[in-house]
């Protein structure tokens, strides 16, 4: 387990992993990524997400047929937004899709800190997945979030990782 002394410590480790070891996830840890989707705010606290935890054989088995960025993860969380129970606005926007990315990126930071890598996947037909796993009609699959123990050859890109853009870049003080 990783022990980081800030949050900020936290994020600025946290990199997308692309090869992962061939061992599952242990539960316990799942339970504390799902538990931070659980308490990751939501809009009006209606809770839309609706994550799939995919590890049987069958499952992760359909789950690469259908992306080609899954990276050999043993875990990959399904991580959907129940568009009806999410709040509307009056100006008819849908918090489903934010509420979900609010809960999968609480996933990744709890996994980061437990040692786990991850990455957050949108390489893929969202209609084809919902249809492969039988999906109710008013869930939008919102990212796949491969998840496991990196490989010894894992790293962050280089030349991507750490490129940010200046604060002042995208900050407007008004």
């Amino acid at each position: 387990m990783k022990n980081f002394d800030t949050f900020l410590e936290l994020a600025e480790s946290r990199y997308s992993v692309r090869s992962f070891e061939d061992r599952q996830i242990d539960r316990e840890v799942v339970q504390k990524m799902l538990r931070a989707a659980q308490v990751s705010p939501t809009a009006h606290n209606n809770q839309p997400q609706r994550i799939y935890v995919l590890q049987s054989e069958e499952a992760i088995a359909k789950v690469r047929s259908l992306s080609h960025y899954t990276f050999n993860a043993p875990t990959v969380f399904m991580v959907c937004a129940d568009l009806d129970a999410a709040w509307h606005g009056r100006d008819g926007h849908n918090s489903g899709q934010v509420d979900a990315a609010i809960a999968a990126t609480h996933m990744m930071m709890t996994a980061c800190d437990e040692g786990l890598g991850t990455c957050w996947v949108r390489g893929f037909d969202k209609d084809e997945i919902a249809r492969a796993f039988g999906l109710p009609e008013q869930y939008e699959v919102v990212c796949l979030l491969l998840a496991g123990y990196p490989s010894e050859k894992a790293a962050p890109l280089k030349g991507w990782h750490d490129k940010r853009k200046r604060i002042e870049e995208f900050t407007q003080i008004l």
